[in-house]
């Protein structure tokens, strides 16, 4: 059909992933696109040039995009990348739109049809296409290598002639998919290990594991619509941050998952709970890149504080596993691209009424499209019209202005089935009002 995909390697230097593997460059080219690679895009992810190569795609240089109809990517491109795209090209990628607002606005100005993968509906139809979900189970796996990693310590028991090694007590902080997975990581590796969520529900998925379920009486349950978490009251607050506090300074390592796109991570670990810690207890903050979980954490840094805690801090902690997590993310993009394609024709067809396209489009035709981000691209082009207050503008229209929707959460959950076998496959459709605790990095 002569239409083609370009996949560049990412200018980020904190990213070690690529959007494509040699196996969907083969599904790609079987739907009919000419498939293009930018020199060395996999080398991070130990996919050399040469596989992809195999599998049908042209090695080529960045200045391809410029041909391209489809642009698959891990991060969002700059407005200096974007500058590079062919008009009514699409891009898909990990947009992280909240308060990059600037960024979407220079895709629209580009004329390229944009996606934000993030904001893939949790339905069954699109469980292949979640890359919240792929990148978190990668992440919360991670996190405990990194602890284990930084602990000077056995984390099983060892019982030898000699005496015997306790095991390592290991805190997970958030039932999600990151957190269900470094459960079961962390279980696999002989720690005893238990774990919080404000919702009830994650307590069956937590034993389910084999480990403790951690929940003060005080708060009973906080679940809200679609299994995430309404926001607790400042009694539930206090009942929480007591029971964690007492808990975490008998702790050897803690993991703390609750991330929100879109809204600074939820303080879970306050400076004194990390002074009530062990000298030598590892605490790993997956929320480090949104402001963090922890107190005194600094993105893309080990702190070690005065009375020996490290805090672990890596930056894009799904890109420590990089060969494994190029593999998942680019299996996310071609489903969710193949839904776009008429494969009788071969040809691109995007259903604009698609339930999966309107939840994830940010740019078309020009202009900014999702809603959660239209009110943002308006006051430039009306800087001139005069300002009315809320009140007036009510008087006019008989309407109250509508306010920008909250940031969707992260987090997801999983059935006991799912949760024991893979620590976070599925989970509810996201709630954009809805606070998730334990939510995906």
């Amino acid at each position: 059909m002569g239409q083609s995909i370009f996949v560049p390697k990412e200018i980020d230097v904190t990213e070690s992933r690529v959007a494509v593997s040699p196996e969907t460059v083969k599904r790609l080219a079987g739907l009919g696109f000419d498939v293009v690679v930018e020199k060395n895009a996999g080398g991070r992810s130990r996919i050399i040039d040469d596989e992809f190569e195999k599998a049908g795609a042209k090695i080529g240089k960045a200045s391809d995009a410029g041909k391209a109809d489809i642009v698959l990517k891990l991060r969002r491109p700059t407005p200096a990348e974007v500058k590079t795209y062919k008009k009514g090209a699409l891009v898909l990628a990990s947009m992280d739109p909240y308060g990059n607002e600037a960024d979407v606005a220079a895709m629209a100005s580009a004329g390229v049809t944009a996606f934000a993968m993030e904001f893939m509906p949790r339905i069954t139809r699109a469980q292949s296409m979640d890359v919240l979900s792929s990148q978190a189970n990668l992440a919360g796996y991670r996190a405990v290598i990194d602890a284990a990693a930084e602990y000077d310590r056995a984390l099983p028991m060892m019982m030898t002639a000699a005496g015997t090694v306790p095991a390592a007590k290991v805190f997970v902080m958030g039932a999600g998919v990151a957190g269900l997975q470094a459960i079961a990581t962390a279980r696999r590796l002989g720690a005893v290990v238990t774990a919080t969520d404000v919702r009830a529900a994650a307590g069956e998925q937590v034993q389910s594991l084999g480990a403790k379920f951690i929940m003060t009486e005080a708060l009973k349950d906080a679940s809200g619509e679609g299994g995430y978490a309404r926001e607790l009251t400042d009694e539930e607050k206090k009942a929480q941050a007591e029971l964690v506090a007492d808990h975490i300074a008998k702790q050897d390592i803690v993991i703390t998952t609750a991330l929100i796109p879109g809204r600074p991570a939820p303080r879970l670990v306050s400076a004194d709970m990390v002074k009530s810690m062990k000298p030598g207890s590892i605490i790993v903050d997956l929320a480090v890149e949104r402001g963090g979980n922890v107190e005194g954490a600094k993105a893309g840094e080990i702190v070690t504080t005065a009375n020996g805690v490290k805090i672990v801090g890596h930056l894009n902690v799904p890109g420590r596993v990089a060969a494994s997590a190029s593999l998942l993310y680019a299996k996310n993009l071609y489903t969710f691209l193949e839904t776009m394609v008429d494969k009788e024709k071969k040809q691109l067809a995007v259903d604009m009424e698609d339930e999966l396209v309107k939840a994830t489009m940010l740019t078309h035709d020009g202009k900014v499209v999702h809603p959660n981000f239209v009110d943002t691209a308006k006051p430039a082009a009306a800087k001139k019209a005069p300002v009315r207050k809320a009140s007036a503008r009510k008087a006019a229209t008989g309407k109250t202005p509508a306010r920008k929707p909250a940031a969707k959460a992260a987090g997801g959950t999983a059935t006991k089935k799912t949760a024991a076998r893979s620590a976070g496959a599925s989970s509810a459709a996201k709630k954009p009002s809805a606070i998730k605790s334990g939510g995906e990095t």
